[in-house]
Protein backbone atom coordinates (compact mmCIF):
# COMPACT_ATOMS: atom_id res chain seq x y z
CA UNK A 1 0.00 0.00 0.00
CA UNK A 2 1.38 3.17 -1.25
CA UNK A 3 2.34 6.03 1.70
CA UNK A 4 0.12 8.65 2.83
CA UNK A 5 2.26 11.13 0.37
CA UNK A 6 2.23 9.52 -2.40
CA UNK A 7 -1.63 8.81 -2.36
CA UNK A 8 -2.06 12.39 -1.91
CA UNK A 9 0.23 13.79 -4.77
CA UNK A 10 -1.67 10.92 -6.80
CA UNK A 11 -5.28 12.43 -5.72
CA UNK A 12 -4.42 15.99 -5.79
CA UNK A 13 -3.32 14.89 -9.99
CA UNK A 14 -6.53 13.38 -10.39
CA UNK A 15 -8.31 16.38 -9.24
CA UNK A 16 -6.29 18.74 -11.10
CA UNK A 17 -6.99 16.41 -14.22
CA UNK A 18 -10.67 16.10 -13.44
CA UNK A 19 -10.99 19.78 -13.30
CA UNK A 20 -8.85 20.12 -16.87
CA UNK A 21 -11.58 18.05 -17.95
CA UNK A 22 -14.62 19.76 -17.17
CA UNK A 23 -13.11 22.98 -17.94
CA UNK A 24 -12.27 21.81 -21.62
CA UNK A 25 -14.48 22.49 -24.50
CA UNK A 26 -12.70 19.70 -26.10
CA UNK A 27 -9.65 17.42 -25.89
CA UNK A 28 -7.38 14.14 -27.56
CA UNK A 29 -5.36 11.33 -26.44
CA UNK A 30 -2.60 10.41 -28.53
CA UNK A 31 -0.16 7.93 -28.20
CA UNK A 32 3.04 10.39 -28.41
CA UNK A 33 5.63 7.11 -29.09
CA UNK A 34 8.18 7.50 -31.92
CA UNK A 35 7.87 11.52 -31.97
CA UNK A 36 11.44 12.91 -31.76
CA UNK A 37 12.49 15.65 -29.09
CA UNK A 38 12.71 17.87 -32.02
CA UNK A 39 9.21 17.38 -33.53
CA UNK A 40 7.47 17.03 -29.78
CA UNK A 41 9.36 20.51 -29.14
CA UNK A 42 7.79 22.04 -32.28
CA UNK A 43 4.32 20.36 -31.08
CA UNK A 44 4.55 22.02 -28.15
CA UNK A 45 5.45 25.59 -29.37
CA UNK A 46 2.08 25.24 -31.95
CA UNK A 47 0.29 23.99 -28.59
CA UNK A 48 1.11 26.89 -26.61
CA UNK A 49 1.00 29.29 -29.72
CA UNK A 50 -2.99 27.90 -30.33
CA UNK A 51 -3.68 27.98 -26.20
CA UNK A 52 -3.59 24.12 -26.00
CA UNK A 53 -3.04 22.73 -22.68
CA UNK A 54 -0.78 19.51 -23.90
CA UNK A 55 0.61 17.07 -21.22
CA UNK A 56 2.10 13.35 -20.87
CA UNK A 57 -0.30 11.70 -18.56
CA UNK A 58 -0.26 8.49 -16.77
CA UNK A 59 -3.41 5.87 -17.51
CA UNK A 60 -3.85 5.18 -13.99
CA UNK A 61 -4.54 8.68 -12.88
CA UNK A 62 -6.42 10.09 -16.06
CA UNK A 63 -8.42 7.03 -16.02
CA UNK A 64 -9.89 7.94 -12.88
CA UNK A 65 -10.15 11.57 -14.01
CA UNK A 66 -12.62 10.20 -16.79
CA UNK A 67 -14.45 8.25 -14.57
CA UNK A 68 -15.11 11.02 -12.49
CA UNK A 69 -16.59 12.81 -15.53
CA UNK A 70 -18.38 10.79 -16.98
CA UNK A 71 -16.22 9.57 -19.72
CA UNK A 72 -15.72 5.63 -19.16
CA UNK A 73 -15.88 4.94 -22.85
CA UNK A 74 -12.21 6.50 -22.82
CA UNK A 75 -10.91 3.55 -20.46
CA UNK A 76 -10.30 1.10 -23.78
CA UNK A 77 -7.99 3.93 -24.98
CA UNK A 78 -5.66 4.37 -21.85
CA UNK A 79 -2.91 2.01 -22.47
CA UNK A 80 0.72 2.06 -23.72
CA UNK A 81 2.20 6.20 -23.81
CA UNK A 82 -0.85 8.70 -23.90
CA UNK A 83 -0.79 12.68 -23.90
CA UNK A 84 -3.82 14.50 -23.51
CA UNK A 85 -4.18 17.87 -25.47
CA UNK A 86 -7.52 20.18 -24.42
CA UNK A 87 -8.47 23.82 -25.05
CA UNK A 88 -11.00 25.65 -23.03
CA UNK A 89 -11.14 27.89 -26.33
CA UNK A 90 -11.12 26.65 -29.46
CA UNK A 91 -12.42 22.73 -29.72
CA UNK A 92 -10.85 22.52 -33.10
CA UNK A 93 -7.18 23.45 -32.17
CA UNK A 94 -6.04 20.25 -30.40
CA UNK A 95 -7.15 17.68 -32.99
CA UNK A 96 -6.13 19.94 -36.01
CA UNK A 97 -2.77 19.96 -34.37
CA UNK A 98 -2.61 16.37 -33.45
CA UNK A 99 -3.92 15.34 -36.97
CA UNK A 100 -0.95 17.29 -38.68
CA UNK A 101 1.50 15.24 -36.61
CA UNK A 102 -0.31 11.72 -36.63
CA UNK A 103 -0.02 12.58 -40.53
CA UNK A 104 3.23 13.29 -40.68
CA UNK A 105 4.46 10.88 -37.95
CA UNK A 106 3.43 6.47 -38.44
CA UNK A 107 4.03 6.04 -34.89
CA UNK A 108 2.31 8.86 -32.91
CA UNK A 109 -1.46 7.93 -33.29
CA UNK A 110 -4.55 9.60 -32.23
CA UNK A 111 -6.44 6.96 -29.72
CA UNK A 112 -9.64 9.42 -29.21
CA UNK A 113 -11.42 12.53 -27.97
CA UNK A 114 -14.51 14.84 -26.21
CA UNK A 115 -15.78 17.58 -27.18
CA UNK A 116 -18.99 19.09 -25.33
CA UNK A 117 -19.40 16.13 -22.70
CA UNK A 118 -19.08 13.45 -24.95
CA UNK A 119 -16.57 10.82 -26.15
CA UNK A 120 -15.96 10.79 -29.92
CA UNK A 121 -14.02 8.65 -32.13
CA UNK A 122 -10.43 8.60 -33.76
CA UNK A 123 -12.61 9.21 -36.97
CA UNK A 124 -14.35 12.10 -35.51
CA UNK A 125 -11.28 13.54 -34.13
CA UNK A 126 -9.88 13.60 -37.94
CA UNK A 127 -12.88 14.95 -38.93
CA UNK A 128 -13.05 17.70 -36.36
CA UNK A 129 -9.54 18.52 -37.70
CA UNK A 130 -10.64 19.34 -41.31
CA UNK A 131 -12.56 21.94 -40.04
CA UNK A 132 -10.84 25.56 -40.95
CA UNK A 133 -9.83 28.02 -37.71
CA UNK A 134 -11.97 29.96 -36.12
CA UNK A 135 -10.89 33.25 -37.89
CA UNK A 136 -11.16 31.62 -41.02
CA UNK A 137 -14.65 30.22 -40.58
CA UNK A 138 -15.35 33.73 -39.47
CA UNK A 139 -14.43 35.64 -42.25
CA UNK A 140 -16.15 32.99 -44.93
CA UNK A 141 -19.62 33.94 -42.96
CA UNK A 142 -18.60 37.50 -43.14
CA UNK A 143 -18.06 37.47 -46.73
CA UNK A 144 -21.47 35.70 -47.08
CA UNK A 145 -23.50 37.97 -45.51
CA UNK A 146 -21.95 40.71 -47.42
CA UNK A 147 -21.93 39.18 -50.97
CA UNK A 148 -25.76 40.53 -51.08
CA UNK A 149 -25.06 43.85 -49.44
CA UNK A 150 -22.39 44.25 -52.08
CA UNK A 151 -23.51 43.06 -55.24
CA UNK A 152 -26.62 45.36 -54.46
CA UNK A 153 -24.21 48.66 -54.52
CA UNK A 154 -22.40 47.08 -57.29
CA UNK A 155 -25.76 47.23 -59.37
CA UNK A 156 -27.23 50.48 -57.74
CA UNK A 157 -24.06 52.29 -59.01
CA UNK A 158 -23.96 50.82 -62.81
CA UNK A 159 -28.00 52.02 -62.38
CA UNK A 160 -26.85 55.25 -61.32
CA UNK A 161 -24.28 55.78 -64.06
CA UNK A 162 -26.33 54.57 -66.87
CA UNK A 163 -29.21 57.03 -66.17
CA UNK A 164 -26.98 59.88 -65.60
CA UNK A 165 -24.77 59.58 -68.58
CA UNK A 166 -26.92 61.47 -71.09
CA UNK A 167 -27.75 64.10 -68.11
CA UNK A 168 -24.03 64.36 -67.95
CA UNK A 169 -23.25 64.82 -71.93
CA UNK A 170 -26.26 67.28 -72.03
CA UNK A 171 -24.17 69.40 -69.67
CA UNK A 172 -21.02 69.01 -71.48
CA UNK A 173 -22.59 70.19 -74.60
CA UNK A 174 -24.25 72.80 -73.61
Amino acid sequence: MPNAKVLSEKQAIVNELTDRLNASAAGVLVDYSGISVADDTQLRKKMREANVNYTVVKNTLLRFATRNVGFDALDGVLNGTTSLATSADDPVAPARILNEYAEKLPKFTIKGGFMDGKVISVDEVVALAKIPPLPTLRAQVLGTMLAPITSLAIVLKAIAEKNGAPAEAEAAAE
